[in-house]
């Protein structure tokens, strides 16, 4: 009989396994084992415990354990922005049948490969980039688009790393979501990136399912071909994702403030994230990722230093990549 018991218990140990619900990088006696012990590790696990503590002064109840999360540069390395990668891709398979794309800056930047001029546009907000976005992104229905983006994931390899897109993941905030699902904490995924472009491989990297992905998206409309119901995706823009519009798109998509945001600097674009997510009445605590470590990553920052100026002003916890980390990708 205990042999039978214990052969039932394996086999619902893996079904669970196999099903997401039980995550191999969360371990209940070091939740973050590729986090250096230090006070930015303290500080996690601290405010963790403390807003799950029933007992507590700082008790939070799970409905408003809110967590959000940059994408690019702070869940996956952002050197070179991946949706970029994809998207530069579509431009040059495009431009051919685009002669209109002559006289637009940003389309002859893209097909110069002029690094400067993009990082340029990338860095003031990104409009040029959102244009080529749009141009390249919609027409088509959600599922064509999704469907070509996993067709690129499937092949396309980092530059540095030379291994699949999918894998340049920081396997520490892998656990530190891991961490706060196994505390009750909803995390969602707030970044600038194309909400579709993003929601075609969440779940499959982070198990992050589509509806917790925050990201730029524009106007849709719903119609019937052959039959099957589809949504189109047009080129007008509702919300970038970004910025001042980080904080909008968690109202949209959230309707609370969150306690708990992550991000990272790089231009600036999730200060006000941070700042919004302090604001919240509730205990919070906010993280920014230094790019500090050349070696196994990049190393950079913004020309102002804006993101960690205001980290340091507001007292949010700087993750240092070089320091803070073991280990950064699973490859290593």
């Amino acid at each position: 009989m205990k042999k039978l018991k214990f052969k039932i218990s394996l086999i619902i140990i893996i079904l669970l396994f196999n099903s997401g619900l039980i995550f191999a990088q969360y371990d209940s006696t070091d939740p973050l084992p590729s986090w250096n012990d230090g006070k930015t590790k303290s500080a996690i696990i601290d405010f963790v415990i403390s807003v799950t503590d029933q007992s507590g002064p700082l008790y939070v109840k799970p409905a408003d354990r809110i967590a959000t999360f940059d994408n690019d540069g702070t869940l996956w390395c952002e050197q070179p922005t991946i949706q970029l990668v994809y998207t530069f891709m579509r431009v040059k398979e495009m431009y051919p049948s685009h002669p209109e794309w002559k006289n637009e800056k940003i389309f002859t930047a893209i097909m110069d490969d002029d690094k400067a001029y993009i990082e340029e546009d990338y860095a003031s907000g990104g409009k040029g980039l959102m244009q080529v976005l749009e141009a390249t992104n919609t027409g088509m229905t959600v599922e064509a688009f999704q469907q070509e983006v996993l067709n690129f994931f499937k092949t396309a390899e980092h530059p540095k790393y030379k291994v699949p897109f999918t894998k340049v993941y920081y396997v520490p905030m892998l656990e530190l979501i891991n961490y706060l699902k196994a505390n009750e904490f909803e995390v969602f995924i707030c970044s600038g990136g194309g909400l579709d472009f993003m929601r075609a491989v969440s779940d499959e990297i982070y198990g992050i399912p589509t509806q917790n992905v925050i990201g730029s998206f524009g106007k849709a409309e719903y119609k019937i071909a052959d039959g099957s119901s589809e949504i189109i995706k047009l080129p007008e823009l509702i919300l970038i994702n970004d910025k001042t519009g980080k904080p909008v798109g968690i109202d949209y998509f959230i309707g609370r403030k969150p306690i708990f945001s992550v991000g990272n600097e790089r231009t600036g674009g999730d200060i006000a994230m941070s700042t919004y997510c302090q604001s919240n009445k509730l205990p919070s605590i906010q993280l920014m990722v230094n790019h500090d470590d050349a070696v196994r990553e990049y190393e950079y920052s913004e020309k102002d230093n804006a993101s960690l100026n205001a980290a340091a002003k507001n007292g949010w916890n700087v993750v240092s990549m070089k320091n803070d980390w073991k280990k950064i990708f699973e490859f290593e």
